[in-house]
């Protein structure tokens, strides 16, 4: 696995051999940080695949991904189009795109560290006593009022004795804790996805959209992006 930097380290590598850039200009040659975040959010690039400490980790699709989505765009296609045609693309139909040279494709195989696990003090057995303490009774301290009769520890070894009951009273039974309270159901979650509209306008909705979907959705908004146009709502650049 690799961090967002290494990944992007790899993503300029393989466009150095082959990319002539976007033809009008207005796109980056290599996606930044910030890009790769907002594909991520619209569906053209998947999630990181884990996680360490803070850091994301990105694999060998993510790097077939973004080297594919900078080929499109040198041929002139925009974003809505590319995120049509690589939705649910296949690690071959990426491959076959992006041409990315096989060894920029090796992953180390690392796994992520395992954090740092601190012991719990609090939870380690007290230690036995020791020495000529092993054993002894806990005498009470000079001065203070002798315990009754029979209240005192018994020696190592002895079965300990019950103190005597008094004549007609019973011993009280100790009081139930009180039960924990039940804490409530945290609330039901689920994922958003997102929907490149041309002028930068992204769709957010709760299901998980195809390639058809998108494409009847992005027909579908367009009165509302002349609308968003007309009022100069919309991004005249697209994000790279």
């Amino acid at each position: 696995m690799w961090t967002l930097d290494e990944l992007l380290d790899r993503v300029s590598a393989a466009l150095t051999a082959e990319y002539s850039g976007a033809p009008n200009g207005r796109v980056r040659d290599v996606p930044d940080k910030r890009a790769v975040r907002w594909y991520a959010t619209t569906g053209l690039v998947d999630r990181p695949s884990a996680m360490r400490g803070r850091s994301a980790l990105y694999e060998r699709r993510h790097l077939l991904q973004l080297v594919a989505v900078k080929r499109l765009q040198s041929q002139g296609r925009t974003l809505a189009d590319i995120q049509a045609e690589l939705t649910g693309a296949t690690d071959t139909t990426l491959a076959a795109i992006a041409r990315v040279p096989e060894h920029l494709l090796v992953d180390s195989g690392d796994a992520p560290p395992p954090e740092e696990v601190r012991p719990r003090f609090w939870a380690a057995p007290a230690a036995p006593p020791t020495g000529a303490s092993a054993g002894a009774p806990i005498l009470p301290p000079a001065g203070a009022a002798s315990p009754p009769a029979g209240a005192l520890p018994a020696a190592a070894g002895a079965a300990p004795t019950a103190p005597p009951a008094l004549s007609g009273t019973s011993p009280a039974s100790p009081a139930a804790p009180p039960a924990a309270p039940t804490p409530p159901a945290p609330p039901e979650a689920f994922a958003l996805n997102g929907v490149a509209l041309p002028g930068g306008a992204v769709l957010l909705i709760p299901g998980t959209p195809t390639a058809a979907d998108r494409a009847e959705i992005a027909a579908a908004a367009r009165p509302l992006l002349d609308l968003l146009q007309t009022r100069g709502l919309l991004n005249e650049r697209e994000p790279s």
